[in-house]
């Protein structure tokens, strides 16, 4: 994937993150949640995973700030003819300040249409169920997914098919072991 992509919208820039920005993306992150050694931890630690691409790392900027990242990571589908590599959507975060004025929403749509050019057929996430069909995600269980944890609530547990998608591509999500480490799994306020 090409690192010069950016996309703007008035004076809204989403581009894929640079190395060099990292800290201040994982400290955007970190403001935009309540529990900031989670995200903090989480970040760190899949950064230094292999779970991590920089091509899958998406920021927006505006006025020349960085205001919202939104962060897709390797993982696994058991699926019955083998293991299919897919995409994680976690997290997205707006700075607070910036929130409500549909940034969030700029950046997964950009976002998702990048992924769209790329090998992975699905990318699943465990989110707000009233939130992320705008996008085209549905209910992952209707569709033959499983969740990787029975702290997922059915309804949070959602799947976009990708170009890449092929009907056998069904089966249990496997997350990578830093979601694990982290804690990072399942609803905190159900």
């Amino acid at each position: 994937m090409s690192t010069s992509f950016a996309a703007r919208d008035d004076d809204l820039v989403i581009r894929l993150m640079q190395s060099e920005e990292f800290e201040a993306t994982r400290d955007l992150s970190v403001s935009a949640f309540d529990d900031d050694r989670l995200i903090r931890v989480l970040l760190d630690n899949l950064r230094e995973s292999w779970a991590w691409e920089d091509e899958l790392s998406f920021v927006a900027e505006q006025d020349g700030e960085l205001v919202g990242q939104v962060l897709y990571t390797h993982a696994f589908l058991d699926a019955p003819k083998r293991l299919v590599e897919v995409l994680l959507l976690s997290p997205v975060a707006v700075r607070p300040d910036r929130q409500n004025r549909g940034i969030g929403s700029h950046l997964i749509r950009e976002s998702l249409s990048r992924l769209a050019l790329r090998r992975e057929p699905l990318v699943l996430l465990e989110g707000h169920p009233d939130y992320y069909p705008r996008f085209g995600f549905q209910r992952a269980s209707d569709l033959g997914f499983a969740p990787p944890s029975v702290r997922i609530p059915p309804d949070a547990f959602m799947v976009l098919r990708l170009p890449a998608y092929e009907p056998w591509m069904t089966g249990a999500l496997v997350y990578p072991d830093v979601f694990w480490r982290a804690d990072a799994v399942g609803l905190r306020d159900p």
